[in-house]
């Protein structure tokens, strides 16, 4: 895979709730997150009018790309939503995916916390049905008390099963209404789960893993039937621009996630369109064609000169050829085209940083920082803070810089070594300074280590008494 279509450097919490792992070296995990700025703004442009309409605020629910081909979405705390590459793609319409969204998020908007509740509902019975069995044997009733026993886990089980149905039917409705607020028609919700109603009679080991931790059933479908079909934006299309927007998704996530000779029996040469070609392009670049993937961006280009994406991927594929120099120019064209976009600016940042430029440093700096602000909890820009500040000889910038990647990665002995070691040679009262204490704080320093410190910074800077940190 190319770093283009990044794997998530970020979200320290997120980790725990789903684990990531990543191209740059970081904790390996089953499954990993990919990044890729087009895809998430089309994703994050659908589904806003989504949310709003659900009275959620757009930009503090967190949606991730995970890298499984398998059929599967999530929502968990902190309103963070997964999305299988494997869902995506088995989506048929821009309105199934959104229709997807809009049910995660309905769990969401009504504070679902599926497996937390699913086991919680499912404990109460059991521990009821094993206290029923205690009492039968203290009774002096063996065998009703081994029977009441063995079946406790069942009980639990139909419990937690019953639990979990009524969160889903709560989903449904909630997207189904939010849908209609919005003036989406909810009839790819429908279709989504008619097109896997088989999943219901399937055991375990068979159904989908969606299907699995979403269980489906004809009940919960007609349950949602009327309050999509009585709708009053049931009839309405799907948007045109959203319909070649979810086509283009689909042909990035073949292209990237496949090997390049399926993505090209996928997408033959007779195939003349952007999402196609687009896909071609990937292709013959992660299979080192790269005078055909150039000519052939080249060409999508000529038709659509302010596409920063394009812009990206010209100066990822110069980028990996070892043309670094080259892809600064590509790369600079994209921040200029799309500015807030921080993955821009961490692929301008690290072709300046390759190009071996000293005097591209500080550009290079200046753009990880932006990066930083734009999405503070990606650890990538730290890391390659570290590097750029070593290369300057800033060596209590460079200290700090990877205490912040520790600190966002959630190693907080990392984080504190670091950022102890940095507090020590910036000058004192700054505020990288300060920021250096703010991490020795939060990691959880002790005040002998924090005491330590203080004696090294006075004898180093005489008649000066630092305070211990706010």
């Amino acid at each position: 895979m190319s770093p283009f279509f990044r794997t998530a450097a970020r979200l320290g919490a997120v980790l725990c709730a789903a684990a990531a792992t990543a191209l740059w070296p970081q904790a390996a995990a089953a499954q990993s997150l990919i990044r890729d700025t087009e895809i998430e703004g089309i994703i994050h442009e659908w589904s806003a009018p989504v949310f709003v309409a659900m009275g959620l605020e757009p930009d503090e629910v967190t949606i991730l790309l995970v890298n499984d081909q398998s059929l599967n979405a999530f929502a968990t705390r902190g309103r963070i939503m997964g999305l299988n590459t494997g869902l995506i793609l088995r989506t048929r319409s821009p309105n199934e995916l959104l229709g997807v969204i809009a049910h995660e998020g309905g769990h969401i908007k009504n504070r679902h916390t599926l497996r937390d509740g699913a086991q919680n509902a499912g404990m109460q019975p059991f521990l009821m049905t094993m206290a029923l069995g205690a009492l039968a044997a203290i009774a002096g009733a063996p065998d009703a008390a081994a029977v009441l026993m063995a079946n406790s886990q069942y009980f639990g089980t139909l419990s937690a099963l019953r639990y979990m149905q009524g969160q889903e039917g709560e989903a449904d409705i909630t997207a189904a209404r939010a849908l209609e607020a919005a003036g989406i028609s909810g009839r790819g919700l429908m279709a989504f789960f008619e097109n896997f109603r088989s999943q219901e009679v399937f055991s375990e080991a068979r159904r989908f893993p969606y299907f699995r931790s979403h269980p489906l059933s004809s009940q919960r479908i007609e349950q949602l039937r009327p309050y999509v079909t009585q709708a009053s934006s049931y009839n309405v299309p799907d948007d045109p621009i959203q319909v070649a927007q979810h086509a283009l998704v689909l042909a990035k996530i073949h292209a990237f996630m496949e090997p390049p000779a399926q993505t090209l029996r996928k997408y033959p040469a007779s195939d003349v369109s952007y999402p196609a070609r687009y896909a071609r392009a990937i292709a013959w670049y992660k299979s080192g064609e790269t005078d055909r993937a150039l000519a052939a961006v080249e060409e999508l280009l000529a038709e659509q000169p302010e596409n920063p994406f394009l812009w990206e991927l010209k100066g990822q594929i110069l980028f990996e050829e070892g043309r670094a120099q080259d892809a600064v120019a590509a790369h600079s064209r994209a921040v200029e085209l799309l500015p807030d976009a921080p993955l821009l600016h961490i692929n301008l940042a690290h072709a300046l940083l390759e190009s071996g430029q000293s005097d591209q440093l500080d550009e290079a700096i200046d753009h990880l920082k932006r990066a930083t602000v734009l999405e503070s909890d990606n650890t990538l820009p730290w890391r390659l803070l570290g590097q750029a500040y070593a290369r300057q000889g800033k060596e209590g910038e460079a200290r700090l810089a990877s205490a912040e990647y520790y600190f966002a990665m959630g190693q907080q002995q990392q984080a504190t070594q670091f950022a102890l070691r940095a507090r020590d040679m910036l000058e004192p009262s700054t505020v990288e300074w300060r920021r250096a204490m703010d991490i020795v704080l939060a990691s959880g320093a002790t005040m002998d280590d924090i005491r330590i410190l203080d004696e090294n910074t006075r004898r180093r800077t005489p008649g000066v008494i630092p305070p211990a940190g706010r």
